[in-house]
């Protein structure tokens, strides 16, 4: 079973959807994007519009590497309510699920979301006898949960911590 083919499963909030990214919703992941990074930029000394300049190509740049090196990749807008909360990237290929990307709005964080996705996820994982796999920034507070949810560090990537999941088996009935 594919993680985030049906319309709801046990893991996820009430009223949270996911489809398909269509050129529509590319505005608000340009936002996703820039908010996520403010706080990183906040000591540079340049005026806001440098930074929201700086902010879009980084987003392009990003957005433009994910179509070249993950084709076929399920790229997922996170809904709630029928309103975007969030993206989610899924890159499967023999032997791997690799968790591209995953971000939430900010007032739509630490409510169990991100940890609901995840465990759909993991599910198809461990179902599947698949690894998960993942690069996060060693001081982004998800580090805790992947931790948490059974992630271990592979190895180091630059700025990058590179963790995996390897399966467990599925729970007996």
């Amino acid at each position: 079973m594919r993680a985030f083919q049906t319309p709801s499963h046990a893991a996820r909030p009430a009223g949270l959807t996911l489809r398909a990214i269509g050129p529509a919703d590319h505005e608000f992941l340009a936002e996703l994007y820039a908010a996520g990074r403010a706080l990183e930029l906040a000591p540079v000394p340049w005026s806001e519009e440098q930074k929201r300049r700086f902010l879009r190509d980084q987003f392009e740049l990003q957005h433009a590497h994910y179509e070249k090196h993950y084709p076929g990749a399920d790229r997922l807008l996170v809904e709630l309510a029928e309103h975007p909360i969030g993206r989610i990237y899924v890159y499967r290929s023999p032997g791997e699920i690799r968790l591209m990307d995953i971000a939430l709005v900010s007032e739509r964080q630490h409510q169990g979301i991100g940890s609901a996705l995840l465990a759909e996820l993991i599910e198809e994982a461990d179902l599947a006898g698949t690894t998960i796999t993942l690069h996060v920034e060693a001081d982004n507070p998800a580090c805790k949960l992947y931790r948490r949810l059974g992630f271990e560090h592979l190895e180091d990537r630059g700025v990058y911590q590179f963790l995996g999941r390897k399966p467990r088996a599925p729970a007996l009935p």
